[in-house]
């Protein structure tokens, strides 16, 4: 059993006006095999959260804790964080030109574990995983995430979380840009992982569509930079019905 552990965390970043607080005190704990849902209009700081904890530059840690198993996130490198057990699917997943995704794969497995896979139960790990996400065989030797499409980019994104098995992901806005078969392909994915691991899901999403396929142990409602209100699987319905207008109120 593991624990992520996020403690009054604010996050500023930098902009052409100046410093700004985009993070205002978040308060958060997901324990493996948990599914956490973060929702909330756009800019309430739901994707500035998972970028804090995957260790992007850009963003600074002000004050506040992010702990892994009581271990300090914040002080560790963004690949001694991925080698603790945190994975990180972006919502824009960049390319990688002349890098083949077979070859991205098994390095970062590599780098992860310490040691590489053995090749022919490695070979035989992607084959499935890349079946299992219906993904035609060559795409094991593009360029990552090159000329890909928003389906493309974000079942690879999957395949990453199912062969690296993390001990928490955090899936920023996984279900933008998708149609409806990919949206229900790519949710299987993640549904297949826990399933089979004891992963901790960060689900961070704008609309309750992708909940219609994983369903959340706790939902939480980002807005201004704070958890306005927190649940279960029932909040992400009332949302769908009343929308975040409620929260807004005196915001702006």
């Amino acid at each position: 059993m593991s624990t992520l552990e996020i403690r009054d965390l604010h996050v500023s970043v930098e902009t052409p006006e100046g410093a700004k607080q985009i993070l205002r005190g978040v308060d958060l704990s997901v324990s493996s095999g948990q599914t956490h849902a973060i929702m909330g209009p756009n800019g309430s700081g739901k994707s500035t959260l998972a970028y804090s904890i995957a260790g992007h530059p850009k963003y600074e840690v002000t004050s506040g804790e992010v702990l892994l198993d009581g271990e300090d996130v914040l002080a560790m490198t963004v690949d001694e964080r991925a080698r603790a057990g945190l994975f990180l699917a972006m919502q824009y997943p960049v390319e990688v030109a002349g890098v083949t995704v077979s070859n991205f794969l098994r390095t970062a497995k590599t780098a992860i574990d310490g040691k590489a896979p053995a090749l022919r139960q490695w070979v035989g790990d992607v084959r499935t995983a890349m079946e299992n996400l219906r993904m035609d065989p060559v795409f094991a030797e593009r360029n990552v995430n090159e000329g890909f499409s928003g389906g493309e980019k974000k079942r690879h994104e999957i395949l990453q979380m199912e062969l690296l098995s993390p001990k928490f992901a955090v899936l920023d806005e996984t279900d933008s840009g998708l149609d409806v078969d990919a949206l229900r392909i790519v949710s299987e994915g993640v549904n297949r992982v826990k399933s089979t691991t004891d992963v901790g899901v960060l689900l961070i999403t704008h609309y309750t569509r992708i909940l219609n396929y994983i369903t959340p142990d706790f939902v939480h409602v980002f807005v201004d930079g704070r958890v306005a209100e927190q649940g279960g699987p029932e909040l992400a319905e009332r949302l769908e019905a009343e929308g975040y207008d409620r929260y807004l109120v005196g915001t702006n």
